[in-house]
């Protein structure tokens, strides 16, 4: 084989303390990696658990909100109710102005009042009485 250069294409004998110190380098590697991942998982965890206990907050937030609107839309629809009432009032009366007219004294007519004859408590107990003998309302005996 031809070098090229001064460098030769052969392998380089590594020693036995270089294998174990980049076989520690490389395991120090691998815990720094294992680290760097735990560390990443756990601040995940924390950022869904924190998100979980806003979105639960706004959630209750929310519900209390939709609870004061929908009772908020059931006034305002009693309201409503109650005005068309009231429109539907004004309207019957304004459309009777035109059916009714204005009376005039010619127009009224006048009637004699009448005498109310006045019977004591006693009189009209004791004529129901006579009337239920008379009657066989009230029975004797069996």
């Amino acid at each position: 084989m031809k070098p090229y250069g001064n460098q030769s294409n052969f392998k380089k004998k590594v020693s036995y303390e270089s294998k174990e110190h980049s076989k520690k380098i490389f395991l120090l590697n691998i815990k720094l990696i294992h680290q760097i991942f735990d560390t990443i998982n756990i601040s995940l965890l924390v950022l869904i658990f924190t998100l979980f206990f806003l979105s639960f907050d706004s959630q209750r937030k929310w519900s209390n909100t939709y609870k004061t609107l929908s009772k908020t839309k059931a006034i305002n629809n009693n309201l409503i109710d109650y005005i068309s009432k009231i429109e539907e009032f004004y309207i019957n009366e304004i459309e009777s102005h035109n059916t009714y007219r204005k009376t005039k004294p010619e127009d009224l007519i006048y009637l004699d009042k009448f005498v109310e004859k006045k019977e004591s408590f006693f009189q009209k107990n004791l004529s129901i009485f006579i009337k239920g003998f008379s009657d066989s309302k009230y029975q004797r005996g069996y």
